[in-house]
């Protein structure tokens, strides 16, 4: 069942256009991940889905219903998560629940039974009196979520939610996004982390307020644009690694190379061995090579559609 469905959504600001023509369809309890580098219109998006913002042109429906014809009952259906905290600091656990779920319009015991059940899932029970500017960046975070759930919604926003805080933070949150789309939850989560995005059952991107990707991550990694004909993809572990990454710069058989973590990821022509290259390495002094084949990262996907789309507007 489709919970999101973007049919060339459009936002235009007089004359800068943040969204150009954004088509997307997001299934019933997936984990769609947004990515794109920052003023590509990743939020616009998101609060044009919320119906914060009214499109110049194009459609949007969340769970059946239209955003621009029904946004309140739409609003009734979601969450939203921003990647900085907007709760109340001078406010306690409970009370910035408790102020929430008013304004979802739950009241009295529902409103009691629902905090404790989300201060419970989240474990933020036996903090509801402290102030919620004492909390640490991971906390915070936990009860800004609790508060995005508290109303039970079907479809969840969640705009850079691990921004800045710690990766065992980071990690935990996941793990609830996780829980929450057993739970049927659809989750429509920006990130700039490619871990994250390999956790997604989907992805996008969008470069210059234009989608220029969108599908499950396998599938992107196998599109024709990242695999040219006649290249092959090695990861190489060596000694001094930025060293040989400037002798494989300069190798004609070299169409990319790029350091990834404490290895080399090449983009080389099907013609070059693991032979070749290690003895390449070998006579400009590198040691302890070791090259085996790799298949594509997101972050290659991405990376490799971007320079496609700025080659485009030369």
């Amino acid at each position: 069942m489709t919970a999101i469905l973007l049919q060339e959504l459009t936002k235009r600001f007089g004359t800068l256009t943040a969204v150009n023509s954004v088509s997307l369809e997001v299934n019933e309890g997936e984990i769609y991940g947004f990515l794109g580098p920052n003023g590509s219109g990743k939020s616009t998006v998101i609060k044009l889905l919320c119906g914060l913002l009214e499109p110049t042109s194009g459609t949007a429906w969340i769970a059946g219903k239209n955003v621009r014809q029904d946004p309140e009952a739409i609003r009734e259906q979601i969450g939203y998560m921003s990647q900085r905290f907007s709760l109340y600091e001078d406010l306690t656990v409970e009370e910035n629940l408790h102020f929430f779920g008013s304004i979802y319009g739950l009241s009295g015991r529902l409103l009691q039974n629902r905090s404790r059940e989300v201060m419970q899932l989240l474990d933020l029970s036996g903090r509801g009196r402290q102030l919620a500017g004492t909390l640490s960046g991971g906390l915070k975070q936990r009860l800004a979520l609790a508060g995005a759930i508290l109303h039970q919604p079907r479809i969840m926003f969640l705009d850079e939610p691990t921004a800045g805080i710690d990766p065992v933070a980071r990690r935990e949150l996941w793990d609830l996004f996780f829980h929450f789309s057993s739970q049927g939850i659809t989750l429509f989560v920006t990130t700039h982390y490619m871990d994250e995005a390999e956790r997604c059952t989907s992805v996008g991107y969008i470069y210059l307020s234009q989608l220029i990707a969108t599908g499950e991550p396998e599938g992107l990694k196998k599109l024709p644009e990242v695999n040219p004909s006649g290249t092959r993809r090695l990861e190489i572990n060596c000694h001094p690694i930025t060293q040989a990454l400037r002798i494989l710069r300069t190798a004609p058989y070299v169409r990319d190379a790029t350091i990834f973590g404490q290895a080399i990821h090449l983009l080389a022509d099907a013609s070059a061995s693991e032979s070749d290259i290690e003895r390449d390495l070998q006579i400009q002094g590198v040691t302890s090579i070791l090259v085996r084949p790799i298949e594509p990262s997101l972050e290659d996907v991405f990376v490799l559609l971007t320079r496609r789309q700025e080659a485009a507007r030369v």
